[in-house]
């Protein structure tokens, strides 16, 4: 397996847009599995593999942004030769933005569009204690609180022994990243977020502003923090139109 297949798995020869697609934290590639089903023939889906789950569940996942950001860089290099967007939902709207930063810097070709979804502007703190030291019970019950994660898995003591670990690392690798000021980014940038989101509001969506020179572009969807989910049809009704000139 060449070493970005470990990132990613190419559908099509040469598609108009490549889409690359980062998940929430305990989440992986398979959330977006149906998603090149319901976007235009055009558009590759490229869900993204991050170790700690999948086919990678024996490495280790990433609990620094920092180097995560440097694997990813390499790895993509390779299939930006065609236009791309990336998107990212709550922990995967942080790696993708300081992707898009980190291909500026290597200057490497950027996204024509950056949609982040469910995850405030990361020049803003948390408004959450650092979660990832909880102890299990404070932790489960925490998630139970969040939502996305089913009662049935959180239920279940082995099934448990396996996503607690990595969602440990995935609350670690958002919870101790520490933002750093550059230039805005040239590509615009798409906000997506949830109406009865508890976690997001609507002001630290807007506030990804000042991380564009363009017009944010801003939807909100009915329902809540995992409305990536929940109103599927309709964010990707969403996306293609934002997709549209690229089309």
């Amino acid at each position: 397996m060449q070493s970005n297949q470990r990132w990613f798995v190419h559908s099509k020869e040469r598609p108009r847009v490549r889409l690359f697609c980062l998940p929430y934290a305990g989440g992986g590639a398979s959330i977006f599995r149906h998603w090149g089903r319901q976007l235009p023939w055009e558009v590759e889906v490229c869900p993204l593999f991050l170790p700690g789950r999948e086919h990678r569940l024996r490495e280790p996942a990433y609990t620094r942004l920092t180097p995560l950001i440097e694997a990813l860089t390499g790895a993509l290099q390779p299939a930006l030769d065609v236009p791309f967007v990336i998107f990212g939902h709550s922990m995967g709207a942080l790696i993708g933005f300081e992707l898009a930063r980190s291909l500026r810097r290597n200057g490497f070709p950027m996204p024509a569009l950056l949609c982040v979804a469910a995850f405030r502007a990361p020049h803003l703190p948390a408004r959450r204690a650092p979660a990832y030291n909880l102890p299990d019970a404070e932790l489960i019950d925490l998630l139970r609180r969040l939502g996305g994660t089913p009662q049935a898995v959180l239920q279940h003591a082995e099934l448990m022994q396996v996503v607690l670990p990595v969602l440990r690392a995935d609350f670690e690798l958002c919870e101790t990243y520490h933002y750093q000021a550059e230039l805005p980014l040239e590509c615009p940038i798409a906000v997506f977020g949830g109406e009865q989101d508890t976690q997001i509001n609507v002001q630290e969506l807007q506030a990804w502003q000042v991380h564009t020179r363009l017009p944010l572009r801003l939807s909100m969807f009915p329902g809540d923090h995992f409305f990536l989910h929940s109103q599927q049809g309709l964010l990707l009704q969403t996306l293609t139109q934002q997709l549209g000139a690229l089309l």
